[in-house]
């Protein structure tokens, strides 16, 4: 372990706006981790065109160490009325803190809003000593914890580098599963189709024809190419396909958002949009929304404007994997549910969220029941990944216990 830091040299600030961070030092933490979803533009995006918000249920209140006027290390939080948006289920943690008779909410929470992506960290300045400052803002964390009379602090989608960091520091691990498309050197769609049984590439190749059967073209829009009101229009598909939910729907952006993420040029320049169309690419009958590196691909938002057979899974599954190919992108998460996605050539994998709880009995409690709880979620998705009707390459467990 570092050597501790000596808080006399800097200063801790609760922040309530991305915005009271200044982008140039944000982005010096954050660079190397090189996830759009953390970059400041985004978080302040996501605040400014209020989809994330006190109204909304989600107060951002990031913790800063400075050294002076230099940003030293940061951990993005939020201050959650609610679970929703997180993807992380932890209702029984709320049942089971009515049953002490505690008070679940607020709780404080650490993930990029709304999007269940693996990549969570505390940031910190090159040549700083990451262990020693991710123990102080953990101890400054627990704290605010106890003064405030909060039980719980919950960091999510963990970047694995990070994990052993704060499990080291006392954060208690709890393995969810998620799914992951992975690259194996394919050239060509045709490649990716020979990883499967004979059957399942029969069926693949009968639903991307009942698409074309309809009369509709999938085409990529990128980047620069994206003009604002198609982000507009994908706004609307998102809204609507959330309505068809009901309760359930998990709307949370705003259209706001979305032009926000047209108007600024480093945003844009991660997004994919899969327009399937009869005619013009900017005049879609559906569309589905991904977030692009040079290394990796996440599907995140869709819709349509007719029901039409297997039509989600050519927008959300086959182009998106069919462009990745053509760009030799190594992984493709294509979201958080959906156990169809299995048969769609992707694995089950784990992913890591880490917790800490200011009350010794809760703390006891849910402490004695993860180890079985872990080892119950990698037994399923062992047997998640042996019946898969394609060849996949053994899964790597060993970082998420």
């Amino acid at each position: 372990m570092g050597a501790p830091v000596a808080m006399a040299e800097l200063t801790a600030r609760w922040h309530g706006a991305m915005a009271e961070i200044p982008e140039a030092q944000w982005q010096a933490l954050t660079a190397h981790s090189a996830l759009p979803f953390y970059s400041w533009r985004w978080l302040v995006a996501l605040e400014r065109s209020g989809s994330v918000a006190p109204r909304q249920g989600w107060q951002p209140l990031h913790l800063a160490l400075w050294r002076g006027e230099t940003l030293i290390a940061v951990a993005p939080l939020y201050l959650k009325g609610h679970s929703y948006g997180e993807f992380v289920f932890d209702q029984a943690f709320a049942q089971l803190a009515g049953q002490l008779g505690l008070r679940y909410y607020p709780k404080l929470l650490g993930m990029s809003p709304v999007s269940p992506i693996v990549g969570y960290r505390f940031h910190t300045a090159p040549g700083e000593d990451a262990q020693a400052l991710t123990a102080l803002l953990l101890q400054l964390i627990d704290e605010f914890c106890a003064e405030q009379q909060i039980l719980s602090c919950n960091f999510l989608y963990v970047d694995p580098t990070w994990q052993p960091l704060a499990e080291a520091a006392g954060c208690a691990t709890w393995l969810n599963q998620q799914s992951l498309w992975s690259n194996h050197g394919y050239r060509h769609f045709d490649d990716y189709l020979a990883s499967f049984n004979a059957n399942q590439r029969r069926n693949i190749k009968r639903e991307r024809r009942a698409v074309a059967e309809a009369g509709l073209t999938v085409t990529p829009v990128v980047g620069e190419a994206i003009p604002g009101a198609l982000l507009r229009r994908m706004h609307g598909f998102y809204e609507q396909h959330c309505a068809r939910w009901g309760p359930w729907g998990s709307k949370y952006l705003s259209e706001a958002f979305f032009e926000q993420l047209g108007a600024d040029p480093d945003l844009r320049r991660h997004l994919v949009l899969f327009s399937a169309h009869r005619g013009d690419p900017l005049d879609p009958v559906a569309m589905s929304l991904c977030v692009q590196t040079d290394q990796q691909l996440w599907g995140r938002y869709w819709g349509s404007d007719e029901e039409i057979e297997n039509l989600h899974f050519e927008v959300c599954y086959y182009a998106p994997i069919a462009w990745a190919i053509e760009r030799g992108i190594r992984d493709f998460d294509p979201g958080a549910g959906g156990s169809h996605k299995r048969r769609r050539g992707f694995i089950a994998r784990p992913h890591a969220s880490l917790h800490r709880w200011c009350h010794p009995r809760f703390d006891a409690i849910v402490r004695r029941w993860l180890p079985e709880a872990n080892a119950q979620q990698l037994a399923e998705i062992d047997a998640i990944n042996a019946d898969l009707p394609f060849r996949a390459a053994p899964l790597d467990l060993s970082a998420a216990g």
